[in-house]
């Protein structure tokens, strides 16, 4: 009775078989990234024409509506995250979230083909009602739930992929071609299915975006038997609350005079498989939930032991680093809306080839594509020689220079709206052209380059072993709360702003981008992403990675479990202490304890 009681304590990789893994299992993850991407570059890069000309929306509904369906499909990435790390495997989330996207993206296109079912030609206002706001909205939200679900588990399968310990290198070149294959895909969905899009038709893009998503899930389920498949475990929001709710309870205890008294369990229970975290002195508080009362027994929400503490910690410890970069996805946000109507109303030709205004972030697109492979194959093994880092430069220095290219972007935005601006004033009949936005572009594809694939990285490899989904999803609801704040900066600015000029109008007030003041926008987001990378870097220099190896020095007392926790297992306190050995045989070298800049 005491086996079916147990608990399983984590998620973890089935046992590992050297056919599998490697770039070998990842090559058809890396093959679904491409086709999948594809098509949601090109709905992230075009929708906001499609709900201006063919919904008939106004300009500040049009972006925010692209702005609140990109914020709630990251967002939606802790649903898979969640679900991969408890319920089910990456690879099972994957396949379901992935139908939820196909049956999406045949409801845009049934919609886009259907006369039925757009507003009127002759409709100004309130033209999306009834069968029309019904089937635009539900499309959306199941496009917005089965992208996010797939983006919160798919990273760390592919990750998993590679061993911590024997491939750090091979990891850090995973995320890298992961961006890659995303930005390869993401060129052909900006400039040919975007094109089929604007110039043939709405239908036919949508059509090509299912039918790529369609064939990119059925690569991914024929990669199975190369896989290694983690094993779902318990849920690690249980184990949070747990280590939350015992620390309240044990408030009033006094803080143990060493680590060595708090409670650990043994690595020598052969039903035990956690992967062992060294002990911390940051956020102390929470090291009551590890101490065990004299005489008293482990038993669950009674006791956490010294892993699960420092579990919370390493999300805590997390949580500064996430809130710093949100405020460069709503700069994001703004190069897929603003920037997009303001490509529309620009000079397009190049030569005899008109460019869809969609197409313009091809531009960063084809300087990430040369640059990856610069990064991966000359700037990382020359840096290495220099930091001994398997990835070159930390994660967070990575970070870190993304978030300064960003406030230059911004700032080079604005400088550019104000030439396009001051030219259409002079002679709307010669606006200057579309390329002039490639400069805020090409700065922030490099920025995105840095950000991306650092967070990526440092949310999986600094996460505990039962948290990696969730806690690579992370990374993109950085994305989604950037998405869902700029849509308040619009709404608020434009109220403000309303009430403070001379015309009483607001900065982004209508639809013609000549007569607001756009350019003052993007300086606003300038000056906020300097601030913003002040703050980054404080918290970056007080960050303390987590130690793969166990100190040496750190003695940890060793209980057994009981059956209540740890399947069946006898529990005996042991006189002394004992080195906490199984957190070395399965960590990575340690790395250095505090990132600078």
């Amino acid at each position: 009775m005491a086996e079916e009681n147990a608990e399983p304590t984590y998620s973890s990789l089935e046992p590992t078989d050297k056919k599998k893994g490697g770039f070998t299992a990842s090559s058809f993850i890396f093959v679904l990234l491409a086709l999948d991407n594809m098509g949601f570059v090109a709905n992230m890069c075009s929708l906001v024409l499609y709900f201006l000309y063919m919904m008939h929306l106004d300009l500040a509904h049009s972006a925010n509506l692209l702005t609140n369906f990109m914020g709630s499909n990251y967002l939606l990435s802790l649903v898979g995250g969640f679900i991969s790390d408890t319920y089910l495997s990456r690879f099972t989330t994957c396949l379901i979230f992935g139908a939820v996207e196909i049956l999406a993206l045949a409801m845009m296109t049934i919609q886009a083909y259907s006369k039925h079912l757009h507003p009127k030609e002759t409709c100004l206002t309130k033209c999306v009602e009834g069968r029309i706001a019904v089937m635009l909205y539900a499309s959306l939200c199941l496009l917005a739930l089965g992208t996010g679900g797939v983006r919160g588990a798919l990273p760390a399968l592919g990750a998993d992929q590679f061993n911590r310990k024997e491939e750090a290198k091979s990891l850090a070149t995973f995320f890298n071609w992961l961006l890659l294959s995303t930005t390869v895909g993401s060129i052909i969905g900006v400039t040919a299915i975007v094109t089929v899009s604007t110039e043939v038709a709405w239908y036919w893009g949508f059509f090509i975006c299912t039918a790529g998503a369609f064939i990119g899930f059925a690569v991914l389920a024929m990669g199975k038997p190369f896989y290694r498949l983690q094993i779902p475990g318990h849920s690690p929001i249980i184990r949070v609350i747990q280590v939350i709710v015992v620390a309240i309870k044990n408030r009033s205890l006094l803080q143990p005079g060493s680590s060595h008294e708090l409670y650990e369990i043994s690595e020598n229970d052969p039903k035990y498989t956690e992967e062992k975290i060294a002990h911390t002195d940051q956020f102390s508080c929470l090291d009551k939930a590890a101490i065990l009362g004299k005489d008293s027994k482990p038993q669950p929400w009674k006791v956490c032991t010294v892993t699960q503490v420092e579990e919370v910690k390493v999300l805590t410890r997390m949580l500064p680093i996430f809130f710093s970069t949100i405020i460069m996805n709503t700069c994001l946000a703004q190069l897929q809306t603003f920037s997009v109507q303001q490509g529309s109303i620009m000079d397009r030709h190049l030569g005899r080839i008109e460019v869809p205004a969609p197409s313009i972030p091809v531009i960063p697109l084809l300087f990430m594509s040369i640059l990856i492979p610069l990064y991966e194959f000359f700037f990382i093994p020359f840096a290495r020689k220099i930091t001994k880092h398997p990835s070159g430069i930390t994660q967070l220095q990575r970070v870190g220079v993304g978030l300064v290219l960003c406030a230059i972007s911004m700032a080079v935005a604005g400088i550019v709206e104000v030439k396009r601006k001051n030219q259409a004033n002079k002679d709307f009949t010669k606006p200057i052209s579309l390329f002039w936005l490639s400069f805020q572009y090409a700065i922030f594809g490099i920025a995105d380059m840095f950000t991306l694939v650092g967070l990526l990285e440092f949310f999986y490899k600094e996460a505990p072993m039962g948290m990696k989904s969730l806690s690579t999803s992370f990374t993109f609801l950085s994305l989604s709360l950037g998405y869902f704040l700029s849509s308040i900066f619009v709404d608020v600015i434009n109220v403000v702003t309303s009430r403070i000029t001379p015309s009483k109008q607001g900065w982004l007030h209508g639809k013609d981008l000549n007569k607001n003041n756009l350019q003052l926008f993007y300086y606003f987001l300038a000056i906020l992403s300097c601030i913003n990378f002040v703050n980054y870097v404080y918290w970056a220099s007080w960050y303390k990675y987590k130690a793969d190896e166990a100190d040496p020095k750190l003695q940890l007392k060793v209980l057994q479990q009981t059956p209540a926790i740890h399947n069946d297992s006898s529990v005996v306190q042991e006189s002394g202490s004992k080195t906490n050995e199984a957190a070395a045989s399965t960590g990575e070298n340690r790395e250095e304890k505090v990132a600078t800049l």
